[in-house]
């Protein structure tokens, strides 16, 4: 079983930033690793008069890019796919799986939340099995259980995700 943990938190908050840390301090361990990026919006990597691009404005349903050292595919999906479903796209490669987003998927979470931006968490203490921030919440009991780190602490939450992925892989 692959290893699956949301990075949440509302915009503004250093998801990304702090996420990246996380992948470079896991990467630095040794392990594999895998990112979703949970785009609600829509986006489209393919650049206008490229030759994937114009494959793809002829009718091509999926269109892959090959080369050396990486590949990509691109393919039109009459729904969006599911976490476990992208994740078993790449199951046998890595050893964890991280998205950012997925805040009301079905994952356990790492919410990352700065003072500055919100005073309110969007996860429950039950959803979550870290909290990077740097404020207190003393009207949430329900969260001393949960493991809390700085928000410069990637290493930290990289030692609970090593204790995760040991867990998990057996």
């Amino acid at each position: 079983m692959l290893p699956i943990i949301s990075f949440v938190g509302k915009s503004g908050t250093g998801k990304t930033t702090f996420l990246v840390r996380v992948v470079a301090e896991l990467k630095r361990r040794g392990w594999r690793v895998a990112v979703v990026k949970h785009d609600v919006h829509g986006f489209d990597i393919d650049q206008p008069g490229k030759d994937s691009w114009r494959m793809a404005q002829a009718g091509a349903d999926a269109v892959l890019i090959s080369g050396p050292n990486k590949f990509a595919l691109i393919h039109q999906v009459a729904r969006e796919r599911t976490i476990d479903e992208l994740a078993a796209l790449v199951a046998g490669d890595v050893d964890i799986l991280l998205t950012e987003g997925y805040k009301r998927g079905p994952k356990p979470k790492v919410e990352i939340s700065r003072a500055m931006v919100s005073q309110e968490l969007l996860c429950t203490a039950d959803e979550l099995v870290a909290l990077v921030t740097d404020q207190t919440f003393p009207d949430r009991p329900d969260l001393d259980a949960v493991p809390r780190f700085a928000l410069n602490d990637a290493a930290g939450v990289a030692d609970l995700l090593t204790t995760y992925i040991e867990a998990v892989k057996g």
